[in-house]
């Protein structure tokens, strides 16, 4: 059924002359969602959890230029809480028509907006929450700020036929208007919420702690809390301007969503559920554009708690798929999230009813120098030369109820990609009665504590080195096993083993081996006759405590390896599943292998965990600063040779000594 719309324009770009691979405008979600409302489709149940880019099949050589323009189609996620059912709709923006409705039976949506804002204010109402308030003496309910935690699974209760969508509410309360909440958390209550019908079901009351004596406030107007005991005395006096000008401009051009940046090529992509997605990374080597990835973004985080008292034990949120991080973007703002000269790019996503939303500033790109790429002295001749690495940053920041998160790519001149994740905001609390120490986490201020957790984050990356055509190598590093090559102990070797298989594909880094991952393209090879390739450097490695037999073991499993390999697949984006929301089975990683499908020589996928452990500590309280984790990926026969050799001195520098500064003379160098 073909529908003509015509809707007034809501931000991004006018639909003429847009990239295939361009997130939607705010008027083709608009125009997506008319189209389905005014379809056979529609009910007055029916809400739209989210809308995107139905991204047009990959080309066999990864460019879309010499092409047939492909149409613009949405793919739109809706729920019916009237029949309890998700459906996936194909939308052909061009043609007005739906292409495809396909029912997903025994699957829960993740959080629709409305969800967000209603539940605090039903909770607040309810009898049962209320009593047990006024048992712990708080009469303000006003004050009360109820987080709509993502209910998970914890036994079948929780997803049978026509089992209801819900949530599982925490309490947590301040003294006084925009006071900070989390410093007194409502420790025992726990709210089970139908958000389907959007009702309290049940009020579980586990015992009386009592709230926390400290407000815990970071805030300059709370310079003091309730007992004189200063959040800090005053801002520190003694820290000078630092500005960042790059008075010619910066060194990237954007077109679009298209960016290009020293010899890198990249386009933006942003959505509801991943936020930020790079497409087509290239780098141009000697009047070559030579493709490395075609598609990147974080594909699933989990947050496993590791305490097992009634409010923690069931703390293990999927933040992206049960919530979306797309969803959940920040608005950045210059000077206080990216410094220097900003390019901002918006991100455009749904409410519930299909409207656009436009989040200004979603995904910030800038420039940042990043010491010294490479240098030598020449001690005979005092002959210098060095030379400053610099990178390209594209970012985005959600906010996931308490918790900031942070992500980062990063482009640098010498080939070197990285991706980090920055951890910040407000540490998931509860409270102790005075003179008790928590068993399963720290405290972190009188009558707060903090329970154990990770963070576990899967980045997926479609490789594409020199072309679809690859392999992946585990490599270790290993004494020389022929003791006849290793008479005095201290030969070693690198091994390499092919990953040929999906069943072979869930791999685990290994300390004593200095284990790293290589992909390669068998049939491009350097001037040494090697196959080109890139290598998976690990960092910080964590262990998943997440234990077999617990609820979160299955819907979590791709924490159980620090990488998967599989062959391409366009369904396969998340890597625990499409919906994990409410779901008990083990999802997306494990049945993506489960074909076992050949891996030498072909389009292959890698999907990547990172890990934060955290047993937090008082410097972490009242607000976390950051924690870092992430990898890179490093050219490994990919070039012939430094291939930063090429950037230039720099044109000025200056050093300082006992106070004073040198500047060289004009069109004097660093060297």
């Amino acid at each position: 059924m073909a529908v003509e719309t015509s809707i007034p324009h809501v931000g991004g770009a006018p639909l003429s002359g847009i990239h295939p691979l361009d997130p939607l405008t705010g008027d083709e979600i608009e125009a997506c969602a008319a189209i389905v409302a005014a379809s056979e489709f529609t009910t007055d149940s029916l809400r739209f959890v989210m809308i995107s880019l139905e991204e047009p099949p990959k080309p066999a050589d990864l460019d879309f230029d010499l092409l047939p323009e492909p149409p613009r189609k949405a793919f739109a996620v809706a729920y019916d809480g009237g029949v309890k059912m998700i459906y996936e709709g194909i939308v052909n923006l061009a043609e007005g028509e739906i292409e495809t409705w396909t029912p997903v039976p025994g699957r829960f949506p993740s959080y629709l907006a409305e969800h967000m804002e209603t539940v605090e204010v039903v909770v607040r109402e309810d009898p049962r929450w209320q009593a047990a308030m006024t048992k712990r003496g708080i009469s303000d309910f006003d004050l009360a700020m109820i987080d709509p935690w993502p209910a998970g699974y914890y036994g079948a209760q929780d997803h049978y036929d026509n089992s209801p969508l819900i949530c599982r509410p925490l309490t947590f309360m301040r003294t006084a208007p925009s006071e900070h909440g989390y410093a007194r958390p409502v420790e025992g209550v726990i709210v089970t919420f139908d958000m389907d019908s959007m009702k309290v079901i049940d009020v579980e009351d586990h015992g009386v702690v009592p709230l926390p004596p400290t407000a815990g406030n970071y805030a300059p107007e709370f310079m003091f809390d309730e007992n004189n005991r200063p959040a800090f005395s005053e801002f520190r006096s003694d820290l000078k301007a630092l500005e960042i000008t790059q008075p010619d401009g910066p060194s990237f051009t954007v077109d679009g969503w298209g960016v290009t940046w020293q010899k890198w090529a990249l386009r933006v992509g942003f959505n509801p559920r991943e936020g930020l997605v790079l497409h087509q990374l290239t780098y141009a080597d000697r009047g070559r554009v030579r493709p490395i990835m075609y598609r990147a973004s974080l594909s699933e985080m989990v947050v496993p708690y590791g305490d097992p008292s009634p409010t923690h034990w069931n703390k293990n949120v999927f933040d992206m798929g049960e919530v979306g991080m797309g969803l959940m973007a920040n608005s950045l703002t210059l000077g206080c999230d990216c410094l220097g000269e900003i390019y901002y790019f918006d991100g455009i996503v749904n409410d519930s009813l299909g409207k656009a939303v436009v989040i200004p500033n979603a995904v910030c790109m800038h420039e940042e120098d990043y010491g010294i790429s490479w240098k030598h002295t020449d001690f005979r001749t005092g002959e210098v030369e060095v030379r400053r690495s610099r990178r390209l940053v594209i970012s985005t920041i959600a906010t996931v109820g308490n918790y900031e998160y942070g992500f980062y790519w990063y482009l640098y001149t010498d080939g070197n990609i990285e991706y980090e994740v920055k951890l910040s905001g407000v540490l998931t609390t509860g409270a102790i009665a005075e003179g008790e120490k928590p068993t399963w986490g720290a405290l972190v201020a009188p009558g707060i504590f903090g329970p154990n957790h990770q963070h576990f984050f899967n980045v997926r990356m479609d490789m594409a080195i020199d072309g679809t055509g690859n392999s992946v190598y585990e490599v270790d590093s290993v004494p020389e096993p022929d003791p006849a090559l290793n008479p005095h102990h201290n030969a070693w070797i690198t091994k390499e083993t092919l990953v040929a298989s999906e069943a072979e594909g869930a791999r685990d880094w290994e300390y004593s081996t200095a284990r790293y991952w290589k992909v390669v393209n068998p049939s491009v090879v350097n001037e040494l006759g090697s196959p080109v390739g890139y290598k998976l450097m690990p960092r910080d490695v964590v262990p998943s405590m997440v234990q077999e037999g617990s609820y979160i073991y299955d819907r979590a499993r791709f924490v159980q390896h620090n990488l998967w390999v599989t062959k391409f697949d366009s369904k396969e984006k998340y890597a625990a599943g499409n919906y994990p929301y409410q779901s008990k089975d083990a999802q997306g990683l494990p049945e993506f292998i489960a074909d076992d499908a050949p891996l030498e020589d072909t389009d292959l996928v890698l999907w990547y965990t990172i890990g934060a452990h955290h047993v937090v500590r008082p410097e972490d309280w009242p607000v976390m600063p950051c924690a870092y984790v992430g990898f890179m990926l490093k050219p490994v026969g990919f070039f012939d040779g430094n291939p930063a050799l090429d950037v230039a001195p720099s044109a000025a520098c200056h050093a300082s000594a006992a106070g004073s500064a040198h500047e060289h003379k004009d069109g004097e160098s660093c060297h």
